[in-house]
Parts: structure tokens; C-alpha cells; sequence
């Protein structure tokens, strides 16, 4: 694993992505899947063994891993990772939302659901997309780069018993439609990915809601979880990469059918 900081092994051409939360789940496939695919990825989350673990990984992937440590909840740590890119790079090609509350799994009726518990998901998904996104504004700028946000299901049907995960989901993506339109003249596209996948965070969920596993595979088509890396990360990583230059506003729904939109 590079020293966070240090220049990049091959110089400039290697695209360079930051990724919140990808010490593990969904956000550690994206971060591999980029890897495969030669990027650089900076892995910003809050575990730091995990984060050196899966920086590790992109780095065996083919790609270089850098952990660097970031709470989105945090002014400074977030101005500090965008400042320590700009100071290795002074570009970035992506910037990959991911991060999400530790209460994601909780399962509850929306009455019986905090505010301060809902306020502590919309300072993840959505105050520290917008915190993130304003602070890469320059670099994306510079790069002509893309914000993609994991977002989910959830946002467009509701979640029995995740109300405010679902909430907060939603939000995401209104925020993400928003900065397409007005930073696509930047040349910056802004999408989403709604991920059905294998992850910590899923099994919690099926671990506090032992029916949910078989509502949310009943109604799969392809009747399992998506593989993190093979089946939702690689979506991310074409959504982020030139290959999707004319795709921007769009959520898609890497899920296995479990949610058609239309």
C-alpha cells in the first residue's frame, strides 16, 4: 500500500478516485472493482485496519490503494482528504459516495424512530454528500470527473421498517439529480447506483429482521444478493469511467431485478 500523499507509481494517467466507506460492504467491492480496472482508490472511511485492508486489495487488484482516514460528519477530515488529493494529483476523476449511518440495519416502525436518529442519517447520506461534493468541486472541474452515490431501493418504494435509511436514500438522490444539472456545464456528471448486494450491513439487517431475507429474495428474479465486486462494483466502476461520458442524472439499479423502475 502507497503512503497516503505520495505520487502516484505511473504518473498522471492512472484515474484516481476517492471512495467513502469502503472499509468494507458494497463501498470495499466498488474500491476492488476499481482497482481491477487500474484506478487509484482511495479508500476514506473511519475503521483503519479495515481501510488499510481493502487499500491493500486494490492494490493486489491491479490498481493503487490508499488508506486515508475520514469521518463525512467532519468538516476538517473531509477538507483534509480533499486537500491531501489535491496536493498528490491536483485533480480528481471520481468521487464515490458510499458512507452510510451505523444505525442503516436498525429495523423499526417510523413512530418509533428518533429525530436525532434520522438526523444522523441525513449527516452521512446527505449533508456529507453535499459537504463532499463541494469540496471536490475544483478537482472534478479540473479532471472533467463524476459523483456517483450509492444510493438504494429503499428511495423509491420506502423500506418497511428502515424508514429512516429510506428517507435519507431518497434524499440522495433528489441532491444527486440536483448537482447533475447544475455542475453538468462544469463538465461533471453526477449519477447513482442502487446496489442489492452481500454485505456486513445486509446481514445485520436479516440478522434484526429474520423475515426480511425471504422478502427481499421472493421478489429477486435472479433470486440471490449481488456479489460486492463482480456484480455492483463493476457497474460503479463503468458509471465513474469514461465509457459512461454521456450518462449523467440516472440512477441504475444493480439489484438483480428486485426493483424495477420504469
Amino acid at each position: 500500500m502507497s503512503a497516503p500523499g505520495a505520487p502516484a507509481a505511473d504518473g498522471p494517467r492512472r484515474r484516481v478516485a476517492v471512495v467513502t466507506g469502503a472499509s468494507g460492504g458494497v463501498g470495499r467491492g466498488i474500491a476492488v472493482a476499481c482497482g481491477a480496472a487500474g484506478w487509484e482508490v482511495w479508500i476514506a472511511a473511519r475503521r483503519a485496519a479495515a481501510s488499510a485492508a481493502v487499500a491493500d486489495e486494490v492494490t493486489a487488484a491491479g490498481g493503487l490503494g490508499r488508506a486515508w482516514p475520514c469521518d463525512v460528519t467532519d468538516p476538517a477530515a473531509v477538507a483534509g482528504l480533499v486537500d491531501a488529493v489535491d496536493r498528490a494529483h491536483g485533480r480528481l476523476d471520481a468521487l464515490v459516495h458510499n458512507a452510510t449511518s451505523g444505525l442503516s440495519a436498525r429495523s423499526a416502525p417510523a413512530a418509533e424512530i428518533s429525530v436525532a436518529e434520522l438526523a444522523e442519517h441525513v449527516a452521512v447520506a446527505v449533508t456529507g454528500l453535499r459537504r463532499l461534493a463541494v469540496a471536490a468541486h475544483p478537482l472534478l472541474r479540473r479532471s472533467g470527473g463524476s459523483v456517483l452515490v450509492t444510493t438504494s431501493e429503499a428511495g423509491f418504494e420506502g423500506k418497511w421498517l428502515l424508514p429512516a435509511y429510506a428517507a435519507a436514500k431518497a434524499a440522495q438522490r433528489g441532491l444527486a439529480r440536483v448537482l447533475a444539472r447544475e455542475w453538468g456545464p462544469d463538465g461533471i456528471r453526477v449519477n447513482c447506483v442502487a446496489p442489492l448486494a452481500d454485505s456486513p450491513a445486509m446481514a445485520r439487517a436479516f440478522a434484526g429482521d429474520p423475515a426480511m431475507r425471504e422478502r427481499v429474495l421472493g421478489r429477486n428474479p435472479l433470486g440471490r444478493l449481488g456479489d460486492p465486486v463482480a456484480d455492483v462494483g463493476a457497474v460503479a466502476e463503468f458509471l465513474i469511467s469514461p465509457a459512461a461520458r454521456f450518462v449523467t442524472g440516472q440512477t441504475l439499479m444493480a439489484d438483480g431485478g428486485s426493483c424495477p423502475i420504469a
